[in-house]
């Protein structure tokens, strides 16, 4: 979905999109891409019960704070006031939100197959506590996206908006079942470099979308303009003289008179 935006929107759309910034498309890809092969399996939950004790976890319940002290805080103060000229600040919003609309999706789902157990999941109260979860955090995002796509540039916001989500999912994910424990360090350090790479890409996506630079006029802007003569000052000719052993003709000659 990403590289497909990023090429419609440039061209159904006419949305720019320069060689960088189709690099940094593929790094975040990449990035994901590592970050979810090192990342853990999920523990396995199958009753609302145990995600329930997972939800009551001290661990996930700060975590769980921080986020919605951070969505408040990027809703009420950041977004009134820099929402329209900063991308990240309706794009963190959306991703922030998407730990809580994940969450809830997977215990709807053990709820479904509980269901059709023949288990009353109905009657459990975490059922309609994940529905509710669920429907504000998809319209949610589904606003602070919109508002995103109308201001800024669709190939920008897919790929940012991917990488934002994908890697607050992962971090969701790692402390409501704890998967970090059993990660081994091959797979930290994979899950490391492949954030690093995330990182690459949205600075190229997002640090050099002003700039005219594709395959065609590429070794132009490699190749190196006139030089601009350099102005010199008459301290760096009086060093200049000094340290040459043979003083040109045409350069005047400067005596040092030590008193």
């Amino acid at each position: 979905s990403v590289l497909c935006s990023a090429i419609l929107s440039s061209y159904l759309l006419g949305e720019w999109l320069n060689l960088l910034g189709k690099l940094g498309c593929m790094l975040s890809l990449v990035g994901s891409t590592v970050m979810v092969i090192h990342a853990p399996e999920d523990e396995e939950v199958t009753t609302l019960d145990e995600m329930t004790s997972k939800l009551k976890e001290p661990g996930f319940l700060a975590y769980a704070a921080i986020l919605l002290a951070l969505c408040f805080l990027l809703i009420f103060f950041l977004a009134p006031r820099y929402g329209q000229s900063n991308i990240l600040v309706y794009l963190t919003i959306c991703s922030v939100i998407g730990a809580f609309s994940v969450s809830s999706v997977k215990g709807l789902g053990i709820a479904i197959k509980g269901f059709f157990a023949g288990q009353p999941v109905l009657q459990h109260p975490l059922t309609w506590i994940l529905v509710i979860t669920l429907v504000a955090s998809i319209t949610t995002q589904i606003n602070y996206l919109n508002k995103s796509l109308d201001i800024f540039n669709t190939s920008l916001v897919f790929p940012i908006y991917y990488v934002l989500f994908t890697t607050i999912v992962i971090a969701t994910s790692i402390i409501l079942f704890k998967e970090w424990v059993t990660m081994t360090v091959i797979d930290i350090i994979g899950t490391v470099c492949g954030f690093l790479t995330i990182i690459l890409g949205v600075f190229l996506l997002h640090a050099f979308k002003d700039m005219d630079v594709s395959l065609g006029n590429l070794p132009q802007v490699l190749q190196n303009e006139e030089q601009v003569p350099v102005t010199r000052d008459d301290k760096n000719i009086l060093i200049e003289v000094d340290n040459s052993s043979i003083a040109p003709e045409d350069k005047p000659k400067v005596f040092m008179l030590c008193t």
